[in-house]
């Protein structure tokens, strides 16, 4: 079968590419945006890739498309899908058809977190030897690949609450029907399609509502808003999660041994479970780990081999990803595009590198952050960096300019990307760290500034 997928570059949809080329099928697809990773990813499994929307894209006419949810009515495409009556289906819809039928789902959700904790929970499953299938909004370092069909009956599925497609406004993660579910944490986010916070809560209960008697929740119990949505009503058992330690008495807790999350020590129900020493940061990620390992001892593996897992864990691609080190200048690419994970991640760097500068470059790039939602929480978010270069883009409905003076002499403006390389090259110094946020490409910001350091101070 011939299977033309569009939006076919969001992390989603591109796994859904990988899976459907792994089950046999002849896969193309269309982007406006394609860029590396997913481009790359998607190229080296034999998918071809066209740029933009011409209706062209599907001649011949594919057996079936495969509609992302950036797509819309009165798209070119989308209008020529239509009216030959070529066979469509949502990404998620297929999914649920043609993959997660019959198999032991294991889904991950949650405002922040959901692509970490879906790889954690994936190469835990994989290093007890259960083979797992899974799809990730990212590539996990310990897989280089961000979907797999498995060998076996588990499959691990990062669960957005976004809608699925313009013809069906559910969230997707009402498709996948878990047996096994992390909710993470919940706040407002995506406020192109949600009118509030309950809005949001409302479709988490709508997930809630499909997980069976006999599978298992696990939430985060310092989050209120989580703990009102199983109010709804919750029909599964639960096991709760306290990266602090503050709570979740009778369930999963955390010890930090290091300030930065990089060791500390593990209980359940009161009783030593071990310690665990690995290369990731943060309490986010300490909360990350305990809801991985909890979901991974419901599908039989024990805490041990689970903690063992994770201490050669490799982390995730664009989540405080080093890309590279010269002149004692470490460069990062992050994901972080929600204040709640830029100060969080941010928070994580800091007790790591104690006083050594933070220099943030952020690029505003997701629907919440344009519509200037999170505008209030921003310059707050950024307390931990010593240097904050925010940039500009030109259809950004707001002005950062609000921002930047909150952030007195840290921070500045910039319109144009070379200019703000240029900036960073005239300020860096040996020992600092730079971090790149962006849900996006960033104009390939990236690579120039690993160039520049290059440059600058020669070989790694």
């Amino acid at each position: 079968m011939h299977i033309h997928i569009l939006g076919i570059c969001g992390t989603f949809m591109g796994g859904v590419a990988v899976l459907a080329r792994q089950a046999g099928h002849s896969v193309s697809g269309s982007d406006m945006n394609v860029y590396p990773p997913m481009s790359t990813q998607l190229r080296e499994q034999g998918i071809e890739l066209m740029e933009g929307y011409d209706p062209r894209c599907l001649e011949p006419s594919p057996d079936m498309v495969v509609v992302g949810n950036v797509m819309t009515r009165g798209n070119p495409v989308v209008e020529a899908m239509l009216d030959r009556g070529i066979p469509y289906t949502s990404g998620p819809q297929w999914l649920r058809e043609h993959v997660l039928r019959e198999r032991w789902v294991l889904a991950v959700a949650g405002t922040h977190g959901k692509t970490t904790t879906s790889s954690m929970l994936a190469w835990i499953l994989d290093y007890a030897g259960l083979k797992p299938g899974f799809l990730i909004g990212g590539i996990p370092g310990n897989f280089g690949i961000s979907a797999r069909l498995g060998e076996t009956p588990f499959f691990v599925v990062e669960a957005d609450e976004y809608d699925t497609a313009f013809f069906d406004k559910r969230s997707k993660f009402v498709h996948y029907q878990p047996r096994t579910l992390i909710l993470n944490n919940l706040e407002f986010d995506h406020a192109d399609i949600f009118p509030d916070l309950s809005a949001i809560e409302r479709q988490f209960h709508h997930l809630v509502r499909t997980v069976p008697g006999q599978g298992l929740i696990v939430v985060n119990a310092e989050d209120d808003n989580l703990g009102r949505v199983l109010d709804m009503g919750c029909w599964t058992p639960r096991e709760a999660f306290s990266a602090s330690g503050a709570t979740a008495q009778h369930g999963w807790q955390a010890n930090l041994r290091e300030a930065d999350g990089s060791a500390f020590d593990i209980s359940f129900q009161g009783a030593a479970q071990g310690t665990l020493r690995w290369q990731q940061l943060g309490m986010h990620n300490v909360a990350n780990a305990l809801a991985a390992i909890a979901a991974a001892r419901h599908a039989g593996v024990p805490t041990g081999v689970a903690i063992e897992a994770l201490a050669c864990f490799n982390g995730v691609k664009r989540r405080m990803e080093l890309r590279g080190e010269y002149g004692n200048v470490r460069l990062y690419d992050d994901f972080a595009h929600h204040p709640t994970a830029i100060a969080t991640t941010l928070a994580g760097l800091r007790k790591r590198v104690g006083k050594q500068r933070i220099i943030v470059l952020l690029e505003p790039r997701s629907n919440t952050m344009r519509m200037g939602v999170h505008r209030v929480q921003l310059a707050p978010s950024l307390t931990e960096a010593d240097a904050v270069l925010l940039y500009q883009p030109p259809d950004l409905d707001w002005n950062l300019a609000d921002v930047v003076g909150q952030l007195d002499s840290r921070g500045m403006l910039f319109r144009d990307i070379d200019e703000m390389v240029r900036h960073v090259e005239q300020q860096v110094r040996s020992g600092d760290h730079i971090v790149v946020m962006s849900n996006g490409g960033f104009g390939g910001i990236h690579a120039r500034l690993l160039q520049m350091l290059q440059q600058k101070w020669g070989a790694a």
